[in-house]
């Protein structure tokens, strides 16, 4: 998947027609849906794909995977409110060559009727309407973990993207969430939501190294869920992803801070010029994503430093 471009005009007018009808942004999901829409159904699907075309020869994955349980329920709203912003920094800005965007959603696969959605790389308009398909359960089972493990099992066995096949450059797989995951991939599980056949459990650790391979891998807490500002849950995820996990005090902030990560990851713009690009395009997300950045900004230009040697494809 991945053709087409992004329309603001399109959006905007399905965003009029929405407001003048009184439907909701996510009418599947406040229909009273208990299911995964079958566009977003992670089971049997084979792989999701992010290939090149005319269109866009030099495809750059990134996937948006998030939480959506208890008060992580309103981060699929926020980012279905601000995709403009994010489209317009990755592309306009040429923070990303030739963008694929994937939505997906992460719940816990010991209680939920609906523990994984995952949509298609889309390029053009289709990002938001798979959006529009997630379903905001807002459950989840209250022991601090939910199953990001399960997430991250299909995105290193069922995705497949031409960046890492062809040129061998990561993609960006963003995690948002305030939980912990699951110690291991769980056999019974996989079967049931995505109908893979384990002969064994997968140890986190091996996960989370096997999904390394194809995707630089964020994780963001914001401050303002359940969670924000746990040191537990915040050293777990230091354990596993080391600097690339990112404390957010503005959940408003989200897509700009998405977008800067990548812009950042990809060497277009150090942290002052990714502010001063908000500035431009009027976002008051400044301060949030400074603090949230600042950080991240530091390692990636020791890395480059490290690596200005190298083959010109090193990332964090």
């Amino acid at each position: 998947m991945g053709s087409g471009r992004w329309s603001t005009d399109v959006y905007s007018a399905a965003a009029n027609y929405r407001a003048a009808t009184g439907t909701s942004a996510f009418a599947y999901s406040d229909s009273g849906a208990r299911k995964a829409h079958e566009a977003l159904d992670p089971m049997n699907v084979g792989k999701r794909e992010s290939r090149d075309s005319a269109e866009h020869p030099q495809s750059t994955p990134i996937a948006v995977l998030f939480d959506v349980t208890g008060s992580m329920g309103s981060v699929p709203r926020t980012l279905q409110a601000k995709l403009p912003q994010l489209l317009g920094l990755l592309t306009r800005k040429g923070y990303a060559t030739d963008p694929h965007i994937m939505f997906g959603a992460v719940g816990d696969a010991t209680c939920d009727r609906v523990p994984l959605q995952v949509g298609q790389f889309e390029s053009d308009n289709r990002m938001d309407e798979d959006l529009a398909r997630i379903v905001l359960e807002g459950g989840g089972g209250g022991q601090r973990t939910e199953s990001y493990e399960l997430a991250m099992y299909f995105m290193a066995r069922h995705t497949s993207t031409d960046s890492v096949e062809k040129r061998g450059r990561r993609g960006y797989l963003f995690l948002i969430g305030d939980e912990m995951p699951y110690g291991t991939v769980k056999p019974k599980e996989v079967k049931r939501f995505i109908g893979d056949t384990l002969r064994e459990p997968i140890g986190v650790e091996a996960m989370v190294a096997e999904l390394q391979r194809s995707f630089d891998v964020y994780y963001i807490l914001p401050s303002a869920a359940s969670y924000g500002g746990d040191k537990e849950i915040l050293g777990y995820w230091r354990g596993l992803l080391g600097q690339q996990v990112i404390e957010l005090d503005d959940l408003d902030a989200v897509c700009e801070t998405i977008a800067l990560t990548v812009g950042l990851g990809e060497d277009r713009i150090d942290l002052d010029e990714g502010l001063a690009d908000l500035v431009d395009v009027g976002s008051a997300a400044g301060a949030s994503v400074a603090k949230a950045l600042t950080p991240l900004g530091a390692v990636v230009r020791s890395s480059l430093t490290a690596g200005s040697a190298g083959t010109g494809n090193e990332r964090l």
